[in-house]
């Protein structure tokens, strides 16, 4: 006689039987990331880390926990396409992290990271750690999710090389960050500010060293930022086929260029601009009188970019000081509006637009069926007060609520 079926174990009888409760989100207005409009009384379905189901006026599924947050928002998590875990946003952040190993300073970027999550930070794109350490936070429960691009390339002595990235030759410095899994790869157009004999209009690398770098990331599909201050950099840069690039201030030793024609350009190419914005506010704070005396030019830069076209996002640069924290993305609406860009045009920018830029447009920012539930929850309406985006309700990393204490 056939024998008759096996019982099924504890383990497979458990997978039949039981199914983990989906949840449902009740709210007063709800930003989707792409919408012209809020949605009014939305109900937001999660079944794990995916949103399952986005509807309004409607009752909750049978199966679902009900949570009510009232009188609030619901946004996509925000992404900030240029941050910075291994600096701590303290008064001298390379001094910090040098004195610190590795195992150090990945702890403290997971504080940092942890931090940006709880200020409704749920994406953050590092441009620019020590050693790969970024890499090791990818996937880490608790923490926004991570694109990587390790050490910055520069050259021997550039801006940033004490992150462990200068070469001579950016070629093979591709190659190596390819091998090690990287997300994107930074290249140090112009110098910077961060590293002391470095000056931010001068160009790094001679077009050719740029042109290979970008041929040999491409070849690897890997997308390629430029950090470009110089105009010479910036042109440079845009020569080389960059993908996008980071600052584009039109530094020069005395003062900002005005070139309406390289604007032009960079909006034809559809280059992305990880425009400097975002300052949490602190009493006696101010920039550098270098940067204030420039500031005003800057801007007017920046919006012309906009006006003609160019694809404009928030790399806010965070952790680089005391009003860089690196939740700082939320402090960008005042900034999109000197920019001429409106505060729904704003949030999508920080959502949508921004997880494009990332890679990943197919899975984050947005609030829409099949996305993964990451979800900022804030009081009141952030398009009629931009105060709100700091009156945090709740966020949500892949479905599952963030609290502050954990």
């Amino acid at each position: 006689m056939p024998r008759p079926p096996a019982e099924p174990t504890l383990a497979v009888m458990t997978t039949l039987t039981e199914r983990t409760r989906r949840t449902a989100i009740r709210a007063a207005r709800l930003f989707d990331g792409v919408s012209g409009s809020m949605t009014r009384d939305p109900l937001l379905v999660l079944d794990g880390p995916r949103i399952v189901a986005v509807d309004h006026h409607e009752q909750p599924p049978p199966d679902a926990d009900v949570i009510d947050l009232g009188d609030v928002t619901l946004l996509p998590g925000l992404i900030d396409t240029h941050v910075h875990l291994a600096f701590d946003a303290s008064t001298d952040p390379v001094g910090a992290l040098a004195v610190r190993s590795d195992t150090e300073a990945l702890a403290a970027m997971a504080v940092a990271a942890r931090a940006a999550a709880i200020g409704g930070v749920t994406t953050v794109r590092d441009l620019g750690d020590r050693g790969y350490l970024s890499l090791l936070l990818r996937g880490t429960e608790g923490l926004p999710t991570v694109v990587a691009a390790g050490p910055p390339i520069t050259t021997p002595g550039g801006h940033c090389h004490y992150l462990g990235g200068p070469t001579t030759d950016p070629r093979r410095a591709v190659r190596e960050h390819a091998d090690r899994g990287v997300d994107v790869i930074k290249i140090m157009a112009s110098g910077g500010t961060l590293t002391p004999g470095s000056r931010q209009e001068c160009a790094q690398f001679t077009p050719d060293e740029l042109h290979a770098a970008v041929e040999e990331a491409h070849r690897h599909g890997l997308p390629v930022t430029a950090h470009a201050h110089g105009t010479q950099a910036i042109i440079d840069a845009l020569a080389a086929g960059v993908d996008g690039m980071e600052h584009v201030s039109f530094w020069t030793a005395d003062g900002i260029d005005d070139r309406p024609d390289v604007i032009q350009q960079l909006a034809n190419r559809r280059i992305v601009v990880g425009a400097t914005m975002g300052l949490r506010p602190m009493p006696g704070a101010a920039p550098p009188p270098p940067v204030a005396a420039r500031l005003p030019k800057i801007i007017a830069n920046t919006r012309r970019l906009v006006e003609t076209g160019a694809p404009v996002v928030a790399g806010t640069d965070a952790g680089i000081g005391p009003v860089k924290p690196h939740d700082v993305a939320r402090y960008t609406l005042p900034f999109f509006a000197q920019l001429g860009i409106g505060p729904l045009e704003a949030l999508r920018t920080l959502t949508s637009t921004a997880a494009a830029v990332c890679g990943l447009a197919d899975r984050k920012g947005r609030l829409a069926t099949g996305y993964d539930a990451d979800i900022l929850a804030v009081h009141g309406d952030p398009t009629a007060d931009p105060d709100a985006m700091h009156r945090i309700a709740a966020v949500y990393l892949a479905g599952t609520p963030l609290e502050a204490n954990q």
